[in-house]
């Protein structure tokens, strides 16, 4: 039996995948620095060749070669047998970044005339991906608020006059940075509702603010779990790279057009995300309990007016459902308004020690940033107000520090309001 079905993902972290007798006996995976991979015969590497190019199927117990480290590398390989195992993917595909993960799909399964729906809100960088680029090779973007009903985005659907054209719905969830959710099934319903006998309609989920711990997406319905393997994954700050995880069918595809379009991952990234996958489950434990104490605080708090986290979804709301139908826990980013404006938000923000001013999130140090001037500053200020990213929105990614220390630095700074 495979040890996949025996054991769970946080214990084979250390080692699945890697046998330490193909490299001197190594314990762990060696950094694989190399542009090509001999091979023993011309008769082996026309073999590697036929099933790399999918000129024949792989044969029962056949291993794929190892050709280039643009179409193949042990690191990310390994890397990628390890990561599918979170959300019990068939298969999945590193990237050198997010946004290039992100992309990628996008580039794939949509082609000019095709209709986008979306939710909103969506990271700075996807959001301005599908406005911007998109319309110049022909692709149609529609989006639509958590607080729509299934009826209301099936009628933004009808509404648009291309309803034969949607091939995707791509959402967020939680969103970044209001920790609004979307119900995956219901995308997964509307999609088969549009698909027809020829075109079928895929849903890809941005899991990259509960994933792979906490959510997974494949499990409701999503035939694509991506992530900012910068994040949680990563988890320390020092590495930028996207995971995608998915059907063996849907991953070939994307392989096939990350092989040319070259934004694989390199081996150094491949062996600094296994070293992460290690503790993933650890700091995403440790970086949540903080989160919860922080989120008690900041309810409390007189210079706070309203607080954004998953585990304060009110029972009884639509929200609340669909946290307990896909969320396992709450994670650990935390939004609030304070009561003021940019002003007070500027105030807090610069008052913080201990915990930095940059973008990012999902490292093991806590970090603070403004997203109305920050990472949400490209999209119009009127969608922004809709959404509830106003100027008074502060977004905290909790670390593994001293949950105290925390909350000393993060009352104080909310004290010099």
């Amino acid at each position: 039996m495979d040890k996949r079905n025996r054991f769970n993902p946080e214990s084979l972290m250390m080692s699945y995948g890697y046998k330490p007798e193909l490299s001197e006996g190594a314990l762990k995976c060696p950094i694989f620095q190399t542009s090509t991979f001999v091979f023993q015969s011309a008769e082996e590497g026309k073999a590697f060749f036929e099933v790399a190019y999918g000129l024949r199927e792989q044969l029962p117990n056949e291993e794929l070669g190892l050709i280039y480290s643009r179409l193949n590398n042990p690191d990310m390989e390994i890397l990628e047998t390890r990561l599918k195992l979170w959300d019990d993917a068939e298969d999945a595909a590193v990237f050198e970044s997010g946004m290039s993960a992100i992309s990628t799909v996008l580039l794939e399964f949509l082609k000019p005339g095709d209709l986008l729906l979306y939710s909103m809100p969506l990271y700075g960088g996807t959001d301005h991906f599908i406005k911007h680029f998109l319309p110049k090779i022909g692709i149609t973007a529609l989006g639509f608020l958590p607080t729509q009903t299934e009826q209301d985005i099936a009628q933004i659907i009808e509404s648009s006059g291309k309803k034969e054209a949607l091939r995707m719905i791509y959402v967020e969830t939680p969103s970044n940075p209001t920790n609004t959710l979307i119900d995956i099934q219901m995308c997964k319903r509307l999609a088969e509702k549009y698909s027809t006998g020829d075109e079928r309609v895929y849903v890809a989920v941005d899991n990259t603010f509960l994933g792979p711990i906490w959510q997974h997406p494949l499990k409701h319905g999503a035939d694509m779990s991506i992530y900012s393997a910068t994040k949680y994954i990563s988890g320390h700050s020092d590495v930028i790279a996207g995971a995608i995880c998915g059907s063996s069918e849907v991953i070939g595809r994307i392989k096939t057009l990350r092989t040319f379009l070259g934004n694989m991952a390199g081996p150094w990234t491949g062996w600094l995300l296994m070293r992460s996958l290690e503790t993933l489950k650890v700091r995403m434990d440790q970086q949540t309990q903080n989160a919860t104490r922080i989120v008690e605080v900041l309810q409390s708090h007189p210079k706070v007016e309203k607080v954004y986290y998953p585990g304060l979804i009110k029972p009884g709301t639509r929200a609340y459902d669909i946290y307990k139908q896909q969320c396992l826990a709450p994670g650990a980013m935390v939004s609030f308004d304070v009561k003021g404006g940019e002003a007070e938000a500027f105030r807090f923000i610069n008052g913080l020690e201990l915990i930095k001013l940059a973008v990012s999130l999902g490292g093991t140090e806590s970090l603070v940033e403004h997203p109305f001037t920050m990472t949400h500053s490209g999209i119009e200020h009127e969608q922004l107000y809709a959404m509830n990213i106003t100027e008074k929105l502060i977004r905290l990614s909790i670390g593994i520090e001293n949950v105290e220390d925390l909350i000393k630095v993060i009352t104080t700074a909310l004290d010099k309001i």
